[in-house]
């Protein structure tokens, strides 16, 4: 029994090495063989893409030869090598499927709504300070209401609005950043 993976070796070596007679028979030597794994591999593939994908695989080898461990055994490699080539034929035939939009504009969402975890992360946050401060980033910060206007409905001067608002955020992002608030230095009349 013949050992081709010892002689294929010897023949990549020695093409590797510059014998362009021995990379011919490398060459007509692993061809049959490759043809097989293209066929097994991709026989969902139309047959006349097999021929193609061997071309392919053959080209491969020649360009990427240097790649090739003289120390590692040959088939593991060629057998790579053929193997991303199916599938890069796979990739290439694709299984896109082209349906018009329009018959799917009446499924389709005209414009997205509010993130719904949006509210409940707001509301979970804003529970981890005082009501006034709430109160103030609701109306100011998420409603887009004037700091006059706010300031009004609370008896506070807009400047303390905004004072307060700034103070508010803050919490908010330390609340939100996980490290809660009430240290020291860091009171409620922040």
């Amino acid at each position: 029994m013949r050992d081709s993976e010892s002689e294929w070796s010897v023949l990549m070596r020695a093409a590797i090495g510059g014998d362009g007679r021995a990379y011919a028979r490398l060459l007509t030597e692993i061809t049959p063989v490759l043809r097989g794994i293209v066929r097994s591999r991709g026989r969902t593939l139309p047959p006349d893409r097999h021929e193609d994908i061997v071309q392919d695989v053959l080209l491969a080898i020649h360009e990427k030869r240097h790649t090739w461990r003289p120390d590692s055994p040959l088939k593991p490699w060629l057998y790579a090598v053929t193997r991303h080539k199916v599938v890069d034929a796979f990739r290439r035939r694709g299984a896109s499927v082209h349906l018009p939009i329009e018959d799917f504009t009446e499924f389709l969402e005209s414009e997205p709504g509010p993130d719904p975890l949006a509210r409940r992360d707001t509301d979970r946050l804003l529970a981890g300070i005082d009501d006034r401060s709430a109160a103030i980033v609701r109306a100011v910060a998420i409603e887009g209401e004037e700091t006059g206007a706010v300031g009004a409905r609370l008896s506070m001067t807009e400047g303390a609005v905004r004072v307060a608002l700034h103070r508010a955020m803050k919490k908010l992002a330390r609340l939100g950043a996980g490290s809660g608030g009430d240290g020291p230095g860091r009171g409620r009349d922040e």
